[in-house]
């Protein structure tokens, strides 16, 4: 994720062209920080060079929330991820009725703050996963990382109970947690910040940063 601090970096399109040839499928960015043509440049880049683009909302009003739907919609975002679990059912049938074939991964239980946190207890998660679900998501958005209550049985929960692709998200920032989510099956996670603060490679650049964490995949 081109993100730092839950914000888009503004230099996103030069480190994109800096990490490109990685090998990374998968890249994207926050729905803030940007301006809607700086937006249209990176996410047309995204698909120039063939990899697949995922826009993050976070926000906790509907209409903020909206915002960022219609911003994935206008540049062309494969993928939306985020999104407080109230507005799911609502922003399902807002894609389908603009013809719009951007897949959604939403948040489930208490999210608060920013930078995000989770609350609220694991069968509450599970159950708004599996509410979810029902309405057709592509998968689910888990601040794992980001979770107040106990990790380890959260995933654990949601790797057994939880059917659709699962994006772990936030704070993902060692290499003793890309091996737990690999061994547990986890769809994809994202990783921003620890890039950007050197934290896989000592003073390592960001293309050095990526290929690390790469290699352990």
């Amino acid at each position: 994720m081109l993100t730092h601090h839950d914000v888009t970096i503004p230099d996103a399109r030069q480190v994109l062209d800096e990490v490109k040839d990685t090998g990374l499928k998968c890249i994207g960015c926050k729905d803030i920080g940007l301006n809607i043509d700086q937006y249209r440049e990176l996410f047309a880049a995204f698909k120039k060079y063939g990899i697949e683009s995922f826009l993050e909302v976070v926000t906790y009003s509907e209409e903020e929330h909206f915002r960022g739907v219609d911003l994935a919609i206008k540049i062309g975002a494969d993928n939306l991820i985020g999104g407080m679990p109230p507005y799911t059912e609502k922003t399902m049938e807002y894609f389908k009725r603009k013809g719009a074939g951007t897949r959604f991964f939403p948040y489930v239980g208490e999210v608060t703050g920013h930078p995000c946190v989770l609350g609220g207890t694991i069968d509450k998660i599970i159950k708004d996963g599996r509410d979810a679900e029902k309405l057709g998501i592509h998968g689910i958005n888990l601040l794992l990382y980001r979770y107040s209550g106990d990790q380890n049985r959260l995933l654990a929960s949601a790797t057994k109970e939880i059917k659709v692709p699962l994006i772990v998200a936030g704070n993902v920032a060692d290499f003793n947690q890309i091996k737990e989510l690999k061994d547990n099956g986890v769809w994809a996670f994202t990783i921003g910040g620890a890039v950007f603060e050197k934290k896989f490679v000592k003073n390592g650049s960001n293309k050095e940063q990526i290929l690390a964490v790469l290699k352990k995949l």
